[in-house]
C-alpha cells in the first residue's frame, strides 16, 4: 500500500555545485539564467577559419600594408602628391651649409626654383626622376623654427661636422626633436677632405661611435660631390616614412607664398592669404585653422592657383637644355601668376562654419532655484521708493542710468584717489627729472675729464645681480630639499588657530577608499570650460569619422590659397623675417578650453628646483602656450596627490587650463630664464581631457610624545589651544612608525592631548596628523610665447650635492 503522502527531502540532502559554463560563446547567458532559449543565439556566426584560410588571411592583410606603404612613396614628392618636404638642420656651428646646399642643387638636369621670403629655401624639380624636392634651412639655434618646421617635414637632413658631430647647441636641439617626435631623417657629413685618407677613416670611425647613442644603425652620407648628393637624394625619397600621429590626422600646410589684404577698418588687422601644399587630410574651408603660434582663426575661402613647382614640361619648355643647375626667382611674378588663372574651390557657410568661441560666458543667475513671491516683490518697490533720491541727470537719462551717476561726496572721494595717483605719478616725474639732472651733470664731467671710467663699477653691479641669483636658486634647493625630507609637513601657526587656518582642509579615513565628490566646491573658472560627458568616446567617434569618412575640401597635394580672416600684421611681418608659417586644421572642438592633463618625465639635462604654479612654457602637439601647470602624482586611483616640485626620479602629471587637444600629442615643458632662454624640463605625452580629475594637497601636522603609557600618549606641540585639539578630535592619526590612533581629550589649555594608539609608541616617534584639500590649477593661459634667445648650456646651476641643509 502506497503512504499517503509524498517523500519531502530533509535538510541534509546532498547539494550539488552548479554547472560552470566555460569561457565560450553563450558562458554569460547560462550563468545568468541557465538554459539560452533559440532566439537570443546570433543569427549569424563567424566560422571558425582553418589553418590554410589563416595563412591566406594574414598574406592579404600583409600585402595590402605593403601596397599602402608603396603607394604612400610614390604619392610623395610626383606629380600628384605634395613636394618632399626636407628640412635641413645644422648641428655645428661649424657645419658648412652653403657648400651642402650647393652640391643638392647641382643636379643633372633638375630646375631649382628660390622661395618668398626671407627664408632661403628652394625647390628642387628633376623632370627626369619624376621627383621634386623643397629643401628648408634651420639653425639649431633658432628653437622655434627647427620645432615649427620638424611639425611638417618629410625628412629631416641633419649636417654634422666631420670632427665633433654636434655642440651643446646641436645636443639640445636633438632632445627637443626626439622629445617632439621625430620624422624620417638622414645624417650628411659634408667636408673632410682636407685629412690624409688613412686619418679620414679613423675620424668617420669615431664620428659613426660618438652618434650611436642618439642615431643607433644610422648611416652616415658624405656630401663632397655630385654623385654623393644624387645618393642622399636617393635614400631620402625612397626611405619609409615615420608618421606623427598629431599631424596625420589633421590638414596642415608650409607657406610658400603669403599675401596681407588690411581690413577696412584698421590696418593692423586683415586677412592673410597664404599658399602652399595640402598635406595630412583633406583640408575644409569650414573648419578652423591653427597659426603656429599666433592663435586660431577662421577661413572665408579657399583658391586654387596655377601650382609654381609642376613637373610639367611645358613649364620648362624655353629654357635652355644644358646640364647646368639653373635658378629662377619667382619672387617677383608670383603675384601675377597667383591672379591669372586663380579659381576659387569653395567659401565658407556660416550655417556650418565652426565658431571661434574658447570659453562659456557663465551666468551668474544659473544657479538660482527660487523665484521671488509676488509679496517679495512688493517689498522690494517699496523699500526702493523710499530710498528714492533726486538726482540732476541729463535729458534722455534714463533710470538705470541715473543710477549710476555719482553724487558730490562720491565724487570727492574718487577724485582724492585721483589725486593720489597724481601725487604718485608727480613723484614719480621729480625722480625721473632728478636721474636726468643727475646723468647730464655726470655726461658734463665725463665731458671735461676723458680719463674717468666706469666700467669695473658696472661689471660688480652684475656680478651683484648674479650672486643674488645663486642665493635665490640655493633657497630652492633648499626647498626642494626639505619637501623630500620631510614631505607635507608644515608647522602649525601660533598666531591663528589651527582651525582658522587650515578650515578649507578635511580628514580622511583612507586616502586611497575613501569618497571624494568631484563636482564638490568647484571654482568659478570651473563655469568657463567645456567639458565631454564620455570624453575617449568622443575621440574614437572622431578618429573613426576622419578614417572613413571623405571630407569635401581640398585633397592632399593641391596647391592652394587660404584666405584667413581676421589675422594680425605680425603674422606677415614674422613671415617677411624668415620664419616659418605653418598652419594646422582644427578638429571640432579643438579651439574650446578644458582642463588638460599631462604625463611627463623630468628632462635628465635639468637639475633646477620647479614649483607648482610656476610659469612654463608647454608646446603641446601643434599648440605652444603659457601657463601655471599643477603636479600630482600618476596612479590608477580616483584621487591624486599634489607634489609641491618637479620630481626628478617619477613621471608625474601636470594639469592647466588650456585649449582641447585629442592625444596622441607630444608634449615638451620649458622654462624661460631671466636672459630670455628656454631651457627644457621635462617631456611627455598628453594623457586626457578631464577636468573631473582629483588633484589633492595634503598637509602633515606633527606633535611630539611627551608621556607615553602602554597604548596611550601625551602628545604635545601639534596644537597650542584646547579649542583647536576638540576641532580636529575626529581625525586619525598615525606616526611615523606605523602606529595609528585617535585624539582622546585635550589636557590643560595650550594643546597638549591624550591619544590612544594600537600600540605602544617609542620615544623617537613623531605623531602625524593629515588634512586634505582639492586645488585647482590657476588661469594664467597665455597663448602668446616670446621668441627664445639662442640657448647655450648654463654654467651657474648649482649641482644638487653641494646643497647642505642647517
Amino acid at each position: 500500500m502506497a503512504a499517503a503522502g509524498a517523500h519531502r527531502p530533509g535538510p541534509l540532502k546532498q547539494q550539488n555545485k552548479a554547472h560552470k559554463g566555460g569561457k565560450h560563446s553563450g558562458s554569460s547567458q547560462r550563468r545568468a539564467g541557465g538554459r539560452v532559449p533559440v532566439k537570443v543565439q546570433p543569427r549569424r556566426r563567424l566560422r571558425d577559419l582553418n589553418r590554410v584560410d589563416r595563412r591566406h588571411q594574414a598574406l592579404q592583410l600583409r600585402r595590402q600594408r605593403k601596397e599602402a606603404v608603396l603607394a604612400e612613396k610614390r604619392s610623395l614628392g610626383t606629380r600628384d602628391g605634395p613636394p618632399h618636404l626636407v628640412v635641413v638642420v645644422l648641428l655645428h656651428s661649424r657645419a658648412a651649409a652653403h657648400d651642402s646646399l650647393r652640391l643638392l642643387q647641382s643636379q643633372d638636369s633638375a630646375v631649382v626654383r628660390a622661395d618668398e621670403g626671407g627664408a632661403g629655401g628652394f625647390a628642387l624639380l628633376c623632370p627626369r626622376l619624376k621627383q621634386r624636392w623643397r629643401f628648408v634651412t634651420a639653425q639649431a639655434g633658432d628653437l622655434h623654427a627647427v620645432l615649427d618646421l620638424a611639425k611638417v617635414a618629410d625628412s629631416l637632413l641633419f649636417i654634422l661636422d666631420p670632427v665633433d658631430g654636434w655642440d651643446s647647441a646641436g645636443e639640445y636641439c636633438l632632445s627637443c626633436l626626439f622629445a617632439q617626435g621625430l620624422p624620417s631623417y638622414a645624417l650628411a657629413v659634408p667636408g673632410g677632405t682636407d685629412l690624409p685618407p688613412k686619418k679620414r677613416i679613423d675620424a668617420r670611425k669615431k664620428l659613426s661611435k660618438s652618434i650611436e647613442k642618439r642615431f643607433p644603425e644610422a648611416k652616415l652620407f658624405p656630401l663632397n660631390t655630385e654623385q654623393e648628393s644624387s645618393l642622399l637624394l636617393r635614400h631620402l625619397s625612397s626611405q619609409k616614412q615615420r608618421h606623427l600621429a598629431f599631424r596625420d590626422r589633421r590638414a596642415h600646410l608650409l607657406a610658400h607664398a603669403a599675401e596681407f589684404v588690411p581690413s577696412q577698418d584698421s590696418d593692423l588687422v586683415g586677412t592673410l592669404k597664404v599658399s602652399g601644399f595640402v598635406r595630412g587630410q583633406t583640408l575644409s574651408v569650414n573648419s578652423l585653422v591653427h597659426v603656429v603660434g599666433h592663435g586660431d582663426f577662421q577661413l572665408s575661402q579657399v583658391d586654387a592657383p596655377p601650382d609654381p613647382l609642376s613637373l610639367n614640361p611645358r613649364v620648362v619648355k624655353g629654357q635652355k637644355k644644358s646640364q647646368d643647375m639653373e635658378v629662377q626667382d619667382d619672387s617677383g611674378n608670383g603675384a601675377e601668376e597667383m591672379e591669372e588663372d586663380v579659381k576659387v574651390l569653395m567659401k565658407a557657410d556660416p550655417s556650418k562654419q565652426e565658431s571661434l568661441q574658447s570659453e562659456v560666458v557663465p551666468d551668474p543667475m544659473e544657479g538660482e532655484q527660487t523665484w521671488p513671491t509676488e509679496e517679495e516683490l512688493q517689498e522690494a518697490e517699496d523699500s526702493l521708493k523710499a530710498n528714492r533720491r533726486v538726482v540732476k541727470v541729463p535729458k534722455g537719462t534714463s533710470k538705470y542710468q541715473a543710477a549710476w551717476i555719482v553724487d558730490d561726496g562720491e565724487e570727492g572721494s574718487e577724485k582724492d584717489d585721483d589725486d593720489e595717483d597724481d601725487d604718485m605719478d608727480n613723484d614719480l616725474m621729480e625722480e625721473a627729472v632728478s636721474q636726468d639732472g643727475e646723468s647730464s651733470e655726470e655726461e658734463a664731467g665725463e665731458e671735461e675729464s676723458e680719463t674717468m671710467t666706469v666700467s669695473e663699477c658696472l661689471r660688480d653691479d652684475q656680478y651683484d645681480e648674479k650672486m643674488e641669483e645663486d642665493e635665490q636658486m640655493l633657497e630652492r634647493y633648499k626647498q626642494e630639499r626639505m619637501d623630500e625630507m620631510f614631505p607635507d609637513e608644515v608647522d602649525t601657526p601660533r598666531d591663528v588657530p589651527a582651525r582658522v587656518r587650515f578650515q578649507k582642509y578635511r580628514g580622511l579615513k583612507s586616502f586611497r577608499t575613501s569618497p571624494w565628490d568631484p563636482k564638490e566646491n568647484l571654482p568659478r573658472d570651473y563655469a568657463r570650460i567645456f567639458q565631454f560627458q564620455d570624453f575617449s568616446r568622443t575621440r574614437k567617434n572622431l578618429f573613426r569619422q576622419i578614417e572613413k569618412e571623405e571630407i569635401e575640401g581640398a585633397s592632399v597635394g593641391w596647391y592652394v590659397t587660404l584666405h584667413v580672416c581676421n589675422v594680425p600684421v605680425s603674422v606677415m611681418e614674422s613671415f617677411k623675417e624668415g620664419k616659418p608659417l605653418v598652419l594646422f586644421s582644427l578638429l571640432p572642438h579643438e579651439q574650446k578650453m578644458s582642463v588638460l592633463n599631462f604625463l611627463v618625465r623630468r628632462h635628465p639635462g635639468n637639475s633646477e628646483p620647479v614649483r607648482a604654479k610656476e610659469e612654463l612654457i608647454f608646446h603641446c602637439g601643434f599648440r605652444r602656450f603659457r601657463a601655471s601647470p599643477l603636479f600630482s602624482q600618476h596612479t590608477s586611483a580616483d584621487k591624486h596627490k599634489l607634489e609641491r616640485f618637479l620630481r626628478p626620479d617619477a613621471a608625474l602629471v601636470v594639469t592647466v587650463y588650456a585649449p582641447i587637444t585629442f592625444p596622441p600629442a607630444s608634449v615638451l615643458v620649458f622654462k624661460q630664464r631671466s636672459n630670455g632662454m628656454h631651457d627644457l624640463i621635462a617631456t611627455g605625452s598628453l594623457l586626457s581631457v578631464d577636468p573631473d580629475r582629483i588633484v589633492i594637497k595634503r598637509l602633515v601636522l606633527s606633535g611630539h610624545p611627551f608621556k607615553i603609557f602602554t597604548k596611550t600618549a601625551v602628545v604635545r606641540y601639534m596644537f597650542f589651544n584646547r579649542e583647536d585639539v576638540m576641532w580636529f578630535k575626529p581625525v586619525e592619526l598615525r606616526t611615523k612608525w606605523g602606529r595609528r590612533g585617535h585624539i582622546k581629550e585635550p589636557l590643560g589649555t595650550h594643546g597638549h592631548m591624550k591619544c590612544h594608539f594600537d600600540g605602544q609608541l617609542k620615544s623617537q616617534d613623531t605623531v602625524l596628523l593629515n588634512l586634505y584639500k582639492r586645488v585647482f590649477p590657476k588661469w594664467t593661459y597665455d597663448p602668446h610665447v616670446p621668441e627664445p634667445v639662442p640657448w647655450v648650456r648654463s654654467e651657474s646651476a648649482l649641482p644638487e650635492r653641494e646643497v647642505e641643509m642647517e
